[in-house]
């Protein structure tokens, strides 16, 4: 009787599982594909650890998802896979979301989340402190690609846009023609940021010739509005680019431009044209509050959290913002002969 109740937890859970991964988060405000990839390797984290305490399939129960056993896990996050604060906080932020949505799909299964959210808190993290990079340093890599070749220019283009836009790189990528205006006086990007948040970006006339060029090689006379701007050529069709090929091509960039101008950090990756935008943006007197709206952010306290905003920046942004207040795969759940646990959790 107990085994065959065991059977009947692990398959509920492991189904309302693969519903929450291929169609609830998919849906999520977020609008990310990292999003995804990031909660099911939250789940498969989960799996391995339950695994490592020797559970298995008949000895499954709702315990597994106890406040304790969760509390074990971010543990074992830290001691065995060395994981951050912030990772192990942000893999809690997925197994949460993933017990909510257990607990909306059967109300037997409500006191998991209620428990997990009451008694799990997140771990304390650090100050996060981001660097950037000085004028002088984006103009050594904007000048290190090779504009006579398409890889060059393409590669210009992106980096161009990332630091003209200060937009995230997911953002950068998710990117489709139509969601470019560049014939009107004051030419536009309409970009979807963070929980479908739209805003718009103003294009200075240097990237906007950028972008012409590239666009008139890669997409022609006649660009398709639906196609991504940036993309990976797949058998005929135009992928979204990856995140790792970008961030290849700028460590390669980087090591180059580093020989001219030591600047230039070895170690650069996308989300840097971000933070060096908004202090270059800072450095030339645009307001904090502005820098907040254009860079997408819900508050002011992420936007200093840059590290070149020094105190004495920050008292003369904070100052600024007094101003402004005063001016107004297999479903295996079906699968009779399951034992172990990866046999009903083998899509994470």
């Amino acid at each position: 009787m107990g085994r065959r109740k065991n059977d009947e937890v692990v398959r509920e859970i492991s189904r309302y599982t693969y519903d929450w991964i291929n169609s609830y988060v998919p849906n999520l405000r977020t609008n990310s594909s990292h999003t995804v990839r990031a909660y099911t390797t939250a789940v498969n984290l989960y799996i391995s650890f339950l695994e490592s305490s020797g559970i298995k399939a008949n000895s499954f129960t709702t315990e597994c998802f106890s406040a304790n056993h969760i509390t074990d896990w971010l543990l074992w996050l830290r001691t065995k896979r060395n994981c951050s604060s912030r990772t192990c906080n942000n893999r809690l932020a997925a197994i949460k979301c993933l017990l909510k949505y257990i607990g909306m799909r059967n109300r037997a299964y409500q006191f998991l989340y209620i428990d997990a959210s009451d008694s799990v808190k997140r771990l304390k993290e650090p100050r996060k402190q981001v660097h950037g990079m000085t004028k002088e340093a984006v103009k050594a890599l904007l000048a290190t690609p090779d504009p006579n070749t398409k890889i060059g220019l393409r590669d210009i283009a992106i980096m161009s846009f990332e630091y003209g836009t200060a937009t995230r790189i997911d953002e950068v990528l998710s990117i489709k023609i139509r969601q470019l205006h560049m014939n009107g006086e004051k030419p536009y990007v309409t970009v979807i940021g963070k929980g479908s948040k739209i805003r718009s970006m103003y294009l200075m006339s240097g990237l906007v010739e950028t972008l012409r060029k590239y666009i008139a090689v890669f997409h022609g006379e006649n660009p398709k509005p639906e196609d991504y701007l940036f993309y990976s050529s797949w058998h005929d069709s135009k992928a979204k680019l990856s995140q790792e090929a970008i961030r290849k091509r700028l460590k390669l960039y980087a090591a180059k431009a580093h020989e001219i101008c030591p600047d230039v950090p070895t170690d650069l990756h996308s989300h840097q044209w971000r933070h060096a935008k908004a202090c270059h943006w800072l450095e030339d007197g645009i307001n904090i509050v502005e820098i907040s709206k254009l860079l997408g952010h819900e508050s002011l306290e992420t936007t200093m959290i840059y590290q070149e905003i020094t105190r004495e920046k920050q008292i003369r942004a904070l100052a600024t913002l007094d101003e402004e207040i005063s001016k107004g795969t297999p479903k295996k759940w079906k699968q009779p002969n399951a034992r172990n646990l990866r046999d009903y959790f083998c899509f994470v």
